[in-house]
C-alpha cells in the first residue's frame, strides 16, 4: 500500500482520536491539578435603621464577586498540585483506619471514594465470570440446536442487549420496588413482606443481576460467531480418537475461542468499571455509589452554584487509572499470544 493511500485511511481516525480522546484527557489531567474560583473583594457597607429622633448606623464588611466590564463574574485559576487527589484519597484517614485493624475497615468504606471503589471493583469482578460463562453456555447451546430454531433463539437472546441500559434498570426496579409484581410474588412465597430496596446488599444483588442479564447476550453473539470458525476436521479427529464432549470443549473449542474470551473480558471490564446507569436507574445513591457517579456528583452544582471541577477531574483520572490496572493482565496475555503466533 502506498504511503499516500495509507495516510488517507489513517489520518481521519487519528484526528478523531486526538480531538475526542487525547485532548479531553489532557484537559481533565490539567484541571485535576488546578482550581478555578470566583474572585471576591471585601467591601464595607453602612446601613442605618430608620428613626425619628436618632438614627443608628453600623458598618459591616461583605464579600462580593468582582465583575468585568460586561458584568460577568471574574475567576482566577491557581495550581493546587495533588490537593484534589489528597481530598479524594484522604491518606490521613486511611492510615488511621489501618492502625485500627478490622474495626477501621468499616470506617474506611464509609468514605465516599473508598465506598465507590469497593462497589465498582465488586461490580466489575463479580459480573465478569458470569457474563463470559453464560455467554459461552448460550453459544454452545444454540450451536447444538436444530437449525430451524436457531434464528428464534438468537433473536430472543439478544433482546436484553437491545434495551437501553437506563430503561432496563428502571424496568427491573419497578418489578421489585414497593409492591412490584416480583416483590409481591416473593412475599407470597415466603409468607412475609419483603423489601428489596430497603437494604444495600439487596440493591447491589439486583444491579449485579441486571448487568449480567444485559451484557451476556453480547458475549453470546461473539462466542457464537467464533464457534462457526472452529475447524470441523479437528473436531471429527477428536471424536474418532474417542474424546468425550467435555474433552473436545476443553482441548479444541476453548483454545480456539481464547482470543474472543480475552476480547469480551476487555470490553466488559472497560464498560463495567464505568458503571453509572445502574446507580441512576436503581436510585441506589443512599446505599451504593460508583466512581463514575462520584465524578458526576462533584460536577453537580451545590447550593451556591459552584462545581468541584478539580475533584471531579481527579476522580475521572483515578477511574482511568483503575481501568488501566484491570486491563493490564488481559493486555499482557494478548501480547504474549501475539508474540507466540509470529
Amino acid at each position: 500500500m502506498r504511503t499516500r493511500t495509507f495516510l488517507a485511511f489513517v489520518t481521519p481516525s487519528l484526528l478523531m482520536m486526538v480531538v475526542f480522546i487525547a485532548l479531553p484527557l489532557i484537559s481533565v489531567s490539567w484541571q485535576s491539578v488546578h482550581t478555578t474560583q470566583a474572585v471576591f473583594r471585601q467591601v464595607t457597607v453602612e446601613s442605618c435603621s430608620p428613626g425619628f429622633l436618632r438614627q443608628v448606623c453600623k458598618k459591616e464588611a461583605r464579600a462580593e464577586p468582582v465583575v468585568d466590564e460586561q458584568g460577568r463574574p471574574m475567576t482566577e485559576t491557581s495550581f493546587v498540585g495533588w490537593e484534589s487527589y489528597r481530598q479524594l484519597l484522604q491518606p490521613a484517614a486511611v492510615m488511621d483506619a489501618l492502625t485500627q485493624g478490622w474495626a477501621g475497615i468499616s470506617h474506611l468504606l464509609s468514605l465516599d471514594f473508598y465506598r465507590a471503589l469497593r462497589f465498582t471493583l465488586t461490580f466489575t469482578l463479580l459480573t465478569l465470570p458470569f457474563v463470559v460463562g453464560i455467554g459461552l453456555a448460550l453459544a454452545l447451546m444454540v450451536d447444538n440446536t436444530v437449525r430451524s430454531l436457531r434464528g428464534a433463539v438468537i433473536f430472543f437472546s439478544l433482546l436484553p442487549y437491545i434495551i437501553t441500559p437506563v430503561i432496563g434498570a428502571l424496568s427491573i426496579r419497578w418489578l421489585f420496588i414497593g409492591d412490584g409484581i416480583l416483590t409481591a410474588a416473593l412475599s407470597a412465597i415466603f409468607g412475609h413482606k419483603i423489601y428489596m430496596f430497603a437494604q444495600g446488599w439487596t440493591i447491589e444483588l439486583l444491579m449485579l443481576f441486571y448487568r449480567v442479564w444485559h451484557v451476556a447476550p453480547f458475549a453470546f453473539v461473539v462466542f457464537y460467531a467464533g464457534l462457526q470458525t472452529v475447524d470441523q476436521d479437528t473436531l471429527e479427529s477428536a471424536v474418532v480418537d474417542g474424546a468425550s464432549r467435555f474433552e473436545r470443549l476443553r482441548y479444541v473449542v476453548l483454545p480456539h475461542l481464547a482470543p474472543l474470551i480475552v476480547f469480551v473480558s476487555l470490553i466488559h471490564v472497560m464498560d463495567a468499571y464505568r458503571v453509572f446507569e445502574e446507580i441512576i436507574g436503581f436510585s441506589s445513591q443512599a446505599h451504593r455509589i460508583s466512581l463514575q457517579w462520584l465524578t458526576f456528583h462533584y460536577l453537580a452544582p451545590d447550593e451556591s452554584g459552584n462545581r468541584a471541577i478539580s475533584r471531579a477531574s481527579a476522580s475521572a483520572m483515578l477511574t482511568i487509572l483503575g481501568v488501566a490496572l484491570l486491563l493490564t493482565p488481559l493486555l499482557m496475555r494478548t501480547w504474549r499470544d501475539h508474540r507466540r503466533g509470529r
